[in-house]
């Protein structure tokens, strides 16, 4: 895992060109990291370290989880897409389309005329990296000229600091997230865009070190009780970019770029009329990408993508034929050891991205994303391997508590499969405020700033607290 102080360190062999602001699809077989676990956060303190004196009392609601109505005002839909188009230099898409073309991606081939050439859902037959997805027409009503739910119905609900999935090398500088909802006043039912930008080191050589005013900036706003001010500064963070960064709203951050970092991901529960049959929470990602195949006109354009660190359900069944189940169970065998970390902030595993859906469905029991159901009671020559690996490192824990583990860290089980629901040795998964973390109802405790989940409030961002302390903490003490 790394060592947990944090020091001045050189990089030798950092490629910039992998970081900085390149035009391109994503390189062939290029794996996005960990969606919610990875990077610093991973990595245990050092001895002494966690005792040390904050610098500054961190105050969460300021420096890592930012939902004041006031603030937010400043993020909406409109916002972010139109600095989106704006880096294309005004070719392709407007703002309008841009948004209407990655709802059209929930469509049917060919989709609406004036976006012509654009993924949709049948593109592979219904299917994406071999994996079963639907096409959602509720959502994807969105990209009518003239839906009544547009660009102009979502506003921001959340603004967050994942400073914690900076890797120790420092080859990036963590997440920076928006969290758009589709405003309760409009029509239908609720509906998610979630914008999550990876920020370049600019300082590659420095490791780490090069990250510091990220850092320094997120704790800063903890000590600065100016609604007002603290909006400006993060306007200024997001749109325009800190001394010597890029902003975080960048084209070339949701995916445009040789890493294929960054992704925006969809929280979609979009009816289809008090008449229609219900459909399922569904979970799914995409990456921007700069399209050039017509040069001289570029075109942004919304590719859907796997849902990382979340394996297809279907193979935890022992009985499955899928040709990559045999793969996928020894592999699986191997992340033993780290899901069995008794830990709700620590456990975790990696997904080769071969194994990984292609949608997570947050609500159907028993379905094929339910990892539980899939796995079975056993025995089966796959649970016998993660219970001998299980006794190999010396846990109590059960093949269905690893099982059950690997699930909580899927974009269903996160959301709401694993909520209130046992992981073994004694935990018990966090919940959601049904369905998403960052909602867009108020906060009961302080109606000016929007409602955030349990599970974030009292067990997530509490450990995003103590690692963005620890490293500020460790340079304070090593200058």
């Amino acid at each position: 895992m790394g060592q947990g102080r944090f020091k001045r360190v050189c990089l030798v062999a950092v490629s910039a060109s992998m970081l900085g602001a390149c035009d391109g699809m994503p390189s062939e077989g290029a794996e996005a990291p960990h969606s919610e676990r990875g990077g610093i956060g991973m990595t245990p303190p050092a001895p002494g370290v966690e005792q040390s004196p904050a610098l500054a009392p961190l105050d969460i609601r300021r420096s890592l989880a930012v939902t004041e109505k006031s603030i937010l005002a400043r993020f909406n839909g409109r916002r972010v897409f139109s600095k989106l188009a704006a880096d294309n230099g005004g070719a392709g898409f407007t703002p309008e389309q841009l948004f209407r073309q990655l709802w059209d991606t929930q469509n049917p081939a060919p989709g609406q005329p004036d976006l012509p050439g654009m993924p949709h859902c049948t593109d592979q037959g219904n299917t994406l990296n071999g994996f079963p997805y639907v096409c959602r027409p509720s959502e994807g009503g969105q990209a009518r000229p003239g839906s009544v739910i547009n660009l102009d119905s979502y506003a921001a609900v959340g603004l967050y600091n994942r400073f914690d999935l900076a890797p120790v090398d420092g080859s990036h500088c963590g997440e920076y997230r928006i969290v758009l909802a589709k405003l309760p006043s409009a029509p239908a039912s609720r509906n998610f865009i979630i914008f999550e930008s990876v920020l370049p080191n600019p300082r590659p050589e420095l490791g780490l070190e090069g990250c510091r005013p990220v850092a320094s900036f997120w704790a800063g706003l903890s000590t600065d009780p100016d609604p007002t001010s603290r909006a400006s500064k993060l306007e200024s963070f997001y749109f325009t970019g800190l001394p010597g960064f890029a902003p975080v709203v960048s084209m070339n951050h949701y995916g445009n770029n040789l890493g294929s970092l960054g992704q925006v991901r969809t929280n979609q529960f979009l009816q289809g009329g008090p008449t229609a049959p219900p459909i399922p929470w569904m979970l799914r990602e995409f990456k921007l990408v700069r399209d050039c195949t017509s040069q001289p006109s570029c075109t942004l354009k919304f590719v859907p993508a796997t849902v990382k660190t979340n394996a297809f359900g279907g193979l935890f069944n022992p009985a499955s034929t899928d040709p990559r189940a045999s793969a996928f169970r020894s592999h699986f065998v191997t992340q033993v050891a780290s899901l069995a970390i008794n830990d709700l902030n620590l456990f975790n595993h990696s997904v080769p991205d071969q194994f990984n859906a292609a949608q997570s469905d947050s609500q159907t029991r028993g379905g094929v994303d339910d990892y539980l159901a899939q796995f079975g009671p056993g025995p089966s020559p796959f649970h016998q391997a993660i219970g001998q690996e299980l006794a190999r490192v010396g846990s109590t824990l059960t093949p269905h508590d690893i099982v059950a583990r690997a699930q909580a860290l899927s974009c269903g089980g996160c959301h709401q499969r694993n909520n209130g629901r046992p992981v073994g040795g004694g935990l018990t998964w966090p919940a959601s405020a049904t369905f998403v973390h960052s909602t867009e109802n108020d906060d009961p405790a302080d109606p000016s700033r929007f409602a955030i989940s349990p599970a974030l409030r009292d067990q997530f961002l509490p450990q995003r607290k103590r690692v963005l302390e620890r490293y500020l903490q460790a340079g304070a003490s090593h200058p």
